[in-house]
């Protein structure tokens, strides 16, 4: 791969990011074209962040069948145990994964299989690394089932910068292991429910990566 490929390849921006880089870009110029240095300096800045923040880089999900790939980039706040998931009650394992406003905020599916029911719950805007976050902020939450019936959820929670949660697919959807279903703009929480059989491949603190980090193994009897 030459220069060229590989820049285009970092320098790939997500389509969510447009309207806030234009807008950004257009005022920024404008700033620029009334003399207006001191509001121009930080607009720039801005416009220059805006273009980092919605990169969206290429990934290659790993090999294997039964393999869970990160839906998130970001640092792992801790897997649980639960007794009952608040989706739907049933036994499972959470793993909460913090996205910063350095991280790529692209969200990407961690296993292939049919999108059964998305619930959006309307909520606060608290520091995505507080546990409260899971419980009170706005998310949308994503049940996924797999060819083998093997249920989970993926769990997209606003942050105290997010303010908008975008998640480009629908009920009834076949979804692929690794590609893009939204983002979330600006600092912010993603968090996966798996099965308890579910073997885990990360700790607390662990840097992931979407589409590319494993996060967990399914029971190889079921996927």
């Amino acid at each position: 791969m030459n220069f060229i490929e590989t820049a285009e390849k970092k320098l790939k921006i997500t389509k969510y990011g447009f309207p806030i880089i234009g807008s950004a870009l257009l005022i920024s110029l404008i700033l620029l074209w009334a003399g207006l240095i001191f509001l121009f300096v930080p607009a720039a800045l801005f416009t220059l962040f805006s273009l980092y923040f919605f990169r969206d880089p290429e990934r290659t999900a790993p090999p294997g069948a039964n393999i869970v790939i990160s839906p998130a980039d970001g640092r792992v706040l801790d897997t649980e145990n639960l007794d009952k998931s608040p989706y739907d009650g049933e036994k499972c394992i959470k793993v909460s994964i913090f996205m910063s406003v350095f991280n790529v905020h692209v969200n990407r599916i961690p296993f292939s299989g049919t999108v059964k029911d998305i619930k959006y719950f309307p909520g606060k805007f608290l520091n995505a690394s507080f546990d409260k976050a899971s419980e009170d902020n706005e998310r949308n939450a994503v049940l996924i089932e797999t060819k083998n019936g093997i249920k989970f959820w993926t769990v997209q929670i606003a942050g105290l910068i997010a303010r908008r949660i975008v998640t480009n697919i629908k009920t009834g959807d076949f979804v692929e292991k690794g590609n893009r279903y939204g983002m979330i703009k600006f600092g912010s929480r993603l968090e996966l429910y798996v099965p308890t059989d579910s073997e885990i491949n990360v700790s607390k603190g662990d840097t992931v990566k979407a589409g590319e980090s494993i996060i967990c193994k399914f029971n190889e009897q079921q996927s």
